[in-house]
C-alpha cells in the first residue's frame, strides 16, 4: 500500500533524526520506543525538541484512541511542553474521521497542521539567489544566528531556540546547515542531515521581515545541494508547516502524509 509505504518512511525518518537531535542536546534524554509510541524528549526550551508520535500502522479507532491516552501521560510527566505528531495516514478511515474527539478525550489540544514530503532528486544544480550569500555553520556564532532565525520565524523567544541548539558540536560538524546571507546579515536559513540512506532537511526558517522573496527555498537547495554533494544520497525528506509546504514542490518534493501537531490541554 503506497500510501502505508510514504507515511512510514516520513513517520521513521522523524524518530531517527529526532533520535540524534535530541540525544545530542542531552544524551539523558528520554528516547524510547514504546508500543505503537515513538518518545523523543529532551525536555528542552526548545518546544520541537519535545516530540512524542504514533507508530502503529493502519490502526483503527479503538487502539489510536488508547494510544493518543498513553502519549498524553507521556507529556504530562514532562516540565517542558512539546508536541504529539500524528500521521494521518498511518490511520484507518475511522480513526481519522475521529482523531480530534479522540485527541480531546485525552486532553490534548490541536496545535497546527503539516505535511510528509520527499523527493528523489538525482541532479541537483548549485543553487544561488541574487540576494543572498551562503554560509555553512560552523562555530558558535553562525549555530546562534541559525537558532535565532528559527526563534523568529516560529515566534519563540530567543532563548528558547539557542537552548535547542547552542554548543552542538553535532550542527557543526555533521548537519549541512546553511545561513542565508542578505549584505551580511542572516535572513533565511536551511539543513539537511544523512538519514538512513536519505537526506532529512531540517529546521528551514526565514525572517518574517524577509519572507516572499524567495530566500527559504534558495537556501534549502543549498542545503541539499550541499548535503548530496558529501553524502552520495539522492533520496530526500522532510515535515512540511502550512508556510512552508508551498515551496517544497517547487524543488520537487511530493506530499504524502497530512501530519497534526498536538499538544496538551491548558
Amino acid at each position: 500500500m503506497r500510501r502505508h509505504a510514504d507515511s512510514v518512511e516520513s513517520m521513521e525518518q522523524l524518530a531517527l533524526v529526532w533520535r540524534a537531535m535530541v540525544l545530542d542536546r542531552d544524551p539523558r534524554a528520554d528516547v524510547r520506543d514504546l508500543p505503537g509510541i515513538a518518545v523523543r524528549w529532551a525536555d528542552s526550551r526548545f518546544a520541537f525538541w519535545n516530540c512524542v508520535t504514533l507508530t502503529d500502522v493502519g490502526a483503527d479507532a479503538g487502539p489510536t484512541r488508547q494510544r493518543l491516552a498513553e502519549a498524553a501521560e507521556v507529556m504530562r510527566a514532562k516540565e517542558r511542553p512539546g508536541f504529539l505528531w500524528v500521521f494521518e495516514d498511518l490511520l484507518d478511515e475511522p480513526a481519522r474521521a475521529g482523531l480530534d474527539e479522540a485527541a480531546d478525550a485525552a486532553g490534548l489540544a490541536y496545535a497546527f497542521p503539516g505535511t510528509g514530503m520527499a523527493a528523489d532528486l538525482p541532479s541537483l544544480p548549485e543553487p544561488s539567489h541574487p540576494d543572498l550569500t551562503f554560509a555553512r555553520v560552523t562555530d558558535e556564532s553562525r549555530l546562534r544566528a541559525y537558532a535565532d532565525l528559527n526563534s523568529r520565524a516560529y515566534g519563540f523567544p530567543a532563548e528558547d531556540g539557542r537552548d535547542g541548539l547552542a554548543g552542538s558540536t553535532l550542527w557543526k560538524r555533521e548537519v549541512h546547515a546553511y545561513l542565508g546571507l542578505r549584505d551580511d546579515v542572516p535572513v533565511t536559513c536551511a539543513a539537511t542531515v544523512a538519514a538512513q540512506g536519505r537526506l532529512f532537511v531540517i529546521l528551514v526558517a526565514t525572517d518574517p521581515a524577509w519572507e516572499r522573496r524567495g530566500y527559504g527555498e534558495a537556501v534549502t537547495r543549498k542545503a541539499l545541494y550541499e548535503g548530496s554533494r558529501a553524502t552520495g544520497l539522492t533520496r530526500a525528506t522532510l515535515h512540511a508547516t502550512a508556510a512552508g509546504a508551498p515551496v517544497y514542490p517547487r524543488i520537487g518534493f511530493e506530499p504524502n502524509s497530512p501530519i497534526r501537531f498536538y499538544g496538551l490541554k491548558g
